[in-house]
């Protein structure tokens, strides 16, 4: 062995003997001095107090940090002057190790490197006047010497903290911040411009109140993981970066200022978090606005960026910059679900610059909103909610879709469309209620093309109809608007003023004026519309449609519209009108209609009345005045309005005539037998009764030379009370080619038939060439004249008879 390394063997050997001895005499010392030591220890902290630091027990060990004394303190509190009066104890420890610089202690000096808090309860009290527990610290006076470095021999080098509770209770500002340390690890170091630190953290967040009205933020939630934070002396700035943290188990990348330097300290977060369940983001703000958040929820984690600040010595909201990136998510809202949701969203307390933090100045701002509702896809370019106490809403919505995707949106009550396109372009503006928009005033247009839609209520069915709704201002516009059901076809112009007020405060009050032009209208098509009869038991999904699309269920039910129509052909059954004009009145109990002007049967009519709706029948009210009709044409067109014997296949002639008439119709639109009443003046011209039963039973018997079968009657003026079945015949004359009657009675279809007849035996056949009507009428009636009853029996047959008593009924 060479002698170098002999000699270098010995001197370390020696060196390490000479530390072991070391050592045991330091250990000795120690143990020996542990009173003073403590002293030394607890006088030197009491120096930069304005209070007392208690401290029960001391242990001491060497080795334990070596090369470093490890001194363990028991049964510590720490309290200001003013304890006292408040009795806020700012720290009470059960365990407190600490480790000394052992070099430094033998020369006097306390430097501690390492602390270390078990089982404790830190407490940070400001009360109302702005009095804090934290005075007990004296103002710090450490001046850097000539190298730059702190003269100050108080340095830590590692805090520890386990199972600690930290609470900064601020009763001036309001403010209560409580978290439960289960590990807090530091690591810390002193460059010239301050400290820094390197930490793990694991605590339970009991409190986090920027506002103590208002409730606290991230409320018994889990933060883990790592942090650096550094100090700054000159600024008095605190800078904290949290790394790999979670929050509730959801990972946040997080910033954190504190500036304590200024007149005001203040603070500020940065967070992200790029995957976050939305009732995991409800759950870390504050209860007023958790609440509201609840409302809502997604399905899919969103993207998230906050920023809070705040004042540290004032009262008030903290500021909030909150923004959200959704993407294909399902989102929940008050009443319905919007599915494969798209959007970017912005929430701040700070919309009007200079005012005060809070919900009143609040706003919410949606971009690019993309979705669909009831299988109905839309977009919303820009939406926002203003004041969360009193929130207003405002937005751009529009829409493209096949109208058969409305189906699902009405359910099976109202309509469905087979066929057809909408456009949707509208900007709204409403109160915002329960979260639901409230009343929203509308501008924009909703378009509908092409549509094949069964009308469910009626059951009428619109084939290549296409609607064009207009909102302008309060009023609403309809225009381009074609309709066909069947082989109708009707053009129709509208306009409503003041149509959204009415809509959502008086539905009831609502009168469509429509402007309807038509080449061909077949009013058989419409009649469902006094059909709609009971609706049927609906089912849970019709209810809940219902339910949320109730004012348009309730301006459906109760709206009225007035037609002024003008036809170029109208038909009803086998009746045909050109040149038709009418004013109608259409509502849910029926229909009325005014100024019904139209030619047909080679004549024209106007008419009047009402249609009001019944079940199962409804009930009619008609005035008309016939002109020069022809009569054949005319009672095949109404089906000889009920009548059995005079039909229209017994008729001719030309008719004018004036009625009133009520009755009943089914649900096709026929006339229920037995249910007209009324009067009905006539007068005929050239008439002439072909095959009229009654005459020609009575006639067989009494003139079976004569040809009853065809029977002219140059003029007729007559008069008809119908009641029920029964015509009541007021007494007329008949003068013709065959006969001359006077005829009164009752016609009846339900057995009353009583009709008497005064028939002159003279063949009047030649009456005609007699130009005085003077002496045809006073030739009329010479001869015999037979008094004939036709009656009907018990048994309901037609009894004719001698009329005994010579007298018209």
């Amino acid at each position: 062995m060479p002698s170098w390394l002999k000699l270098t063997l010995k001197i370390v050997g020696g060196l390490l003997t000479l530390l072991v001895i070391a050592l045991i005499a330091l250990s000795i010392y120690v143990s020996s001095h542990k009173p003073q030591i403590l002293s030394r220890v607890v006088n030197e902290l009491n120096k930069n107090l304005n209070g007392k630091l208690a401290v029960g027990g001391m242990g001491t060990s060497f080795f334990k940090n070596f090369p470093n004394l490890s001194v363990t303190l028991t049964g510590i509190s720490l309290r200001d002057n003013d304890w006292a009066r408040h009795h806020q104890t700012l720290l009470e420890a059960q365990k407190l190790n600490i480790a000394v610089n052992v070099v430094a202690l033998i020369g006097g000096n306390i430097r501690i490197n390492n602390i270390a808090i078990d089982d404790a309860a830190i407490d940070l009290f400001t009360d109302s006047s702005g009095y804090s527990n934290t005075s007990v610290f004296k103002k710090s006076n450490s001046k850097k010497d000539s190298t730059g470095k702190s003269n100050s021999s108080l340095q830590i080098g590692k805090f520890n903290l386990n199972n600690v509770t930290f609470i900064v209770d601020d009763r001036r500002a309001k403010k209560l911040f409580k978290f439960v340390i289960s590990e807090l690890k530091s690591k810390m170091n002193y460059p010239d411009s301050g400290a820094n630190a390197k930490m793990h953290l694991n605590l339970l967040a009991k409190s986090m109140a920027f506002n103590t009205e208002r409730g606290s933020f991230i409320k018994d939630k889990v933060l883990e993981g790592d942090l650096d934070v550094g100090y700054n002396k000159q600024t008095k700035a605190i800078n904290a970066t949290f790394n790999d943290f979670t929050i509730g188990g959801d990972p946040f990348n997080i910033i954190a200022r504190f500036a304590l330097g200024k007149p005001q300290a203040n603070f500020k977060f940065y967070i992200t978090a790029d995957k976050l369940l939305w009732r995991h983001a409800s759950q870390l703000v504050a209860a007023n606005i958790s609440k509201k958040l609840n409302m809502f929820n997604m399905d899919k984690p969103l993207a998230v960026t906050a920023i809070i600040a705040g004042n540290l010595a004032g009262g008030g909201d903290p500021f909030l910059y909150i923004t959200a990136d959704v993407r294909n998510s399902k989102l929940t809202i008050p009443g319905s679900n919007l599915d494969n949701c798209s959007f970017k969203g912005v929430f701040t307390n700070n919309y009007i610059k200079g005012e005060k933090f809070g919900d009143k100045n609040s706003i919410i701002r949606v971009f690019n909103f993309m979705g669909s509702y009831n299988h109905l896809p839309f977009k919303m370019d820009t939406c926002s909610i203003v004041d969360l106490i009193k929130p207003v809403a405002a937005g751009n919505f529009r829409s493209n879709f096949s109208l058969t995707e409305l189906n699902y949106l009405l359910g099976a009550s109202i309509a469905k469309f087979s066929k057809g396109t909408a456009d949707i372009a509208l900007h709204f503006n409403a109160d915002v209620v329960n979260f639901q928009l409230n009343k929203p005033m509308i501008r924009g247009h909703i378009k509908l093309m092409n549509a094949d839609v069964n009308y469910l209520p009626a059951s009428l069915n619109f084939k290549n109809t296409s609607i064009a709704i207009n909102f302008v201002n309060n009023d609403l516009i309809l225009n381009n608007i074609r309709i066909q059901t069947g082989k109708s076809i009707v053009f129709v112009e509208a306009r409503v003023d003041n149509f959204l007020n009415l809509y959502y405060n008086a539905p009831e009050k609502i009168l469509l004026n429509l402007q309807l032009t038509s080449p061909q209208l077949y009013l058989s098509e419409f009649l469902g519309f006094l059909n709609q009869g009971q609706p049927a038991a609906a089912s849970p999904k019709q209810q809940a449609a219902k339910k949320s699309n109730a004012q348009l269920y309730k301006f459906l039910e109760n709206a009225k519209a007035t037609l002024h129509v003008r036809a170029a052909n109208v038909y009803y059954l086998k009746f045909l009108a050109t040149d038709a004009t009418a004013d109608l009145l259409l509502s849910h109990d029926g229909l009325q209609f005014n100024n019904v002007s139209l030619k047909s049967s080679g004549g024209s009519l106007k008419i009047n009345g009402n249609l009001v709706h019944r079940i199962p029948s409804s009930s009619f009210t008609v005035t008309t005045i016939v002109s020069d009709v022809d009569i054949r044409k005319f009672f095949y067109q109404f089906d000889s309005f009920g009548l059995k014997g005079l039909t229209y296949q017994t008729v001719n002639g030309s008719l004018s005539a004036n009625s009133q008439i009520k009755g009943l119709t089914n649900n096709k639109g026929g006339i229920v037998p037995g249910s007209v009443n009324g009067t009905v003046t006539i007068k005929l011209k050239n008439g002439e009764l072909i095959n009229f039963q009654p005459l020609i039973s009575v006639g067989k018997y009494v003139f079976p030379r004569r040809n009853l079968h065809k029977i002219v009657i140059p003029s007729l003026d007559a008069k008809f009370d119908l009641q029920g079945n029964n015509i009541i015949i007021n007494p007329m004359q008949i003068s013709s080619n065959v006969l001359n009657a006077d005829v009164a009675g009752v016609y009846s279809f339900a057995n009353e038939t009583n009709v008497v007849l005064d028939i002159p035996l003279r063949d009047p056949k030649n009456d005609a060439a007699i130009t005085d009507p003077a002496e045809r009428a006073k030739k009329r009636n010479k001869g015999v004249v037979v008094h004939v009853r036709a009656k009907t029996d018990e048994n309901g047959k037609l009894k004719i008879g001698r009329n005994k008593d010579y007298k018209l009924l």
